[in-house]
């Protein structure tokens, strides 16, 4: 496999965000729900994450993820962000 890929500091916070919903195992409607945007804002990010980090599904997304750091499963590979604990959208 080719080494890959893209730092974390090339996926936005909100990437990171919607990401790590994704290896939890949400679908793209339940991320909008969590998240309050729409289905389609989230589509649209997921397809820019699978872009920048050169996967071509989620399940290759969460295998980067995990092998990079980037998700925290279980109390495992744990990165710094997290959806609840960031500045509020206004």
């Amino acid at each position: 496999m080719p080494e890959t890929r893209v730092s974390s500091e090339s996926l936005s916070d909100r990437e990171m965000q919607i990401l790590e919903l994704v290896a939890q195992g949400h679908t793209n409607e339940d991320i909008a729900e969590v998240l309050e945007i729409s289905k389609r804002t989230v589509d649209n990010h997921v397809s820019n994450i699978l872009q920048k980090t050169k996967t071509k599904n989620r399940v290759e997304l969460v295998r980067w993820a995990l092998q990079w750091g980037k998700v925290c499963i279980d109390e495992v590979n744990c990165c710094s962000l997290r959806y609840g604990n960031g500045p509020a959208a206004g």
